[in-house]
């Protein structure tokens, strides 16, 4: 076990390490952290009695009186001649990686992981709430932030601890998940795994570890990795629609999806429980539209279930759920148009959100259309699923292109969103101002139109401008 008693987080703004930074001082921890800039998140963590500095620095370590007993950092997004690394490793202080710290924090807990490759924020947000609404207080860890909890973290009193398992450097296998979730499987992070094959073994190598592994049959990479499982020894369950089930009969089907109805931005569910302790129908409306939140909040209610959850509250609470920051939120109307931001910067993630955005436009029964400015996450990604991402974005009926939001990766010459467009079926402007996208956006825009900021990068900051930009159309 590694001494937490003064923790040092570096880069602690980050979604990730911002929560186990709320976590730590909930108990009882000294912590201290630096970040290239001020933030919410920062600010948050200094009012609730962090030290944080903003740069990077060897003398930040010192920040609370004292050398940390560890210190914890991101190896994705962290150099790692960091100065505050570099001299941790000097002083002989233990550096952990983010998911060896929050290992540690679920030690002695029932864990509850959830893992894929698209969905787990989302899907963990679900769980996390249905949880509170049957009497349970969680513990949690999310990427992104609850809508109605205003918050990614809590350090609960109930034994559940509930956490995001993340693929993207198989720190997921660091854990020990009594139940562990698998929403779908789709080769990513290639950069990283080198290979498709690669990338499918981690999640068998989830499974080996999880004391009982819940998959989505809809998808089928997660269904043949439950299989795979099931002829391991491991206890598996399945949840998806009736279709997925049928198709999947080697599977133990957990939860299966029996009806679903959209009803505006609503979608009313109906699911049917088929656990060794539990069986029977439960009813639930979702307040977030499209067929992977349906699937998505399936895996969530059976994975309650199987921490011992009651069903019925667990279901009331889906109804309650409002959603996660970035995932198809609501920032605003205006000249009759809907704007809304999404964190979809995968072409699966892309098309799926898209199609929640048609389906929620025709339930209104207006003749609006989807516009989406969208912004590529990654130069690697963008090459590995330029033909992809065309085919999702043109889903839309008018589509704002931005330059590629580069994150950790230098530029790669011809790599540009010019290769996206050029294969693209729908109403493509490309933009490379990011100041001028609004006005750019706003152009496009009819009233009853529903409008999409997308992507992993800065693009969720146009939103509002988007919002501002469409009024302004108002007084021409």
């Amino acid at each position: 076990m590694a001494d937490l008693t003064r923790v040092h987080l570096v880069g602690i703004g980050g979604a990730g390490m911002s929560g186990l930074a709320h976590i730590l001082l909930d108990r009882g921890a000294t912590v201290t952290g630096s970040d290239v800039k001020d933030s919410r998140p920062v600010r948050t963590l200094q009012a609730k009695g962090a030290a944080v500095a903003i740069g990077h620095d060897e003398a930040n370590l010192e920040l609370s009186g004292a050398l940390p007993t560890a210190v914890v950092t991101s190896f994705a997004a962290i150099p790692q001649d960091n100065p505050e690394l570099v001299r941790a490793r000097r002083e002989g202080i233990e550096v952990l990686r983010r998911s060896d710290l929050l290992a540690e924090l679920m030690e002695g807990s029932t864990q509850l992981l959830i893992a894929g490759t698209h969905g787990k924020t989302s899907t963990t947000s679900m769980a996390v709430v249905a949880l509170q609404a049957a009497g349970e207080d969680p513990s949690f860890a999310i990427g992104g932030q609850l809508n109605r909890a205003g918050t990614n973290a809590h350090h609960g009193q109930g034994n559940v601890f509930v956490a995001e398992a993340d693929e993207s450097d198989a720190s997921l296998l660091r854990y020990a998940p009594d139940v562990a979730v698998v929403t779908n499987i789709e080769p990513d992070h290639l950069d990283f795994y080198g290979s498709a094959e690669k990338y499918f073994e981690v999640f068998d190598k989830f499974a080996d570890i999880a004391r009982h592994l819940v998959v989505c049959l809809d998808d089928e990479h997660a269904a043949a990795c439950g299989k795979r499982a099931l002829e391991r020894g491991i206890t598996v369950s399945g949840y998806g629609t009736a279709e997925a089930v049928a198709r999947n009969p080697e599977v133990p089907a957990g939860a299966v999806v029996t009806a679903e109805r959209v009803d505006g931005a609503n979608v009313a569910v109906e699911l049917q429980l088929r656990t060794a302790d539990v069986a029977g129908e439960v009813a639930y409306t979702l307040a977030v539209p499209g067929h992977h939140m349906v699937l998505n909040s399936a895996g969530a209610l059976l994975a309650g279930v199987l921490t011992g959850a009651d069903p019925g509250r667990l279901a009331r609470g889906l109804s309650e759920f409002t959603g996660v920051r970035r995932r198809f939120e609501f920032k605003g109307e205006a000249a009759g148009a809907k704007v809304y931001d999404d964190y979809a910067h995968h072409p699966t993630e892309v098309a799926a959100v898209l199609g929640a955005a048609r389906d929620t436009v025709a339930a209104e029964g207006e003749n609006g259309r989807v516009v989406v400015c969208f912004q590529p996450h990654l130069y690697s990604r963008t090459t590995e699923f330029a033909t992809e991402f065309a085919r999702a974005l043109s889903l839309a009926d008018s589509c704002v292109l931005l330059d590629i939001y580069g994150a950790r990766e230098t530029p790669v010459e011809g790599v540009t969103s010019r290769i996206i467009a050029e294969k693209m079926s729908a109403p493509v402007v490309l933009e490379p101002d990011f100041s001028a996208a609004p006005a750019t956006v706003a152009a496009q825009v009819r009233p009853g139109d529903l409008v999409l900021t997308m992507g992993a990068g800065s693009v969720t900051m146009l939103a509002d401008e988007i919002v501002a930009a469409l009024e302004a159309t108002r007084g021409e």
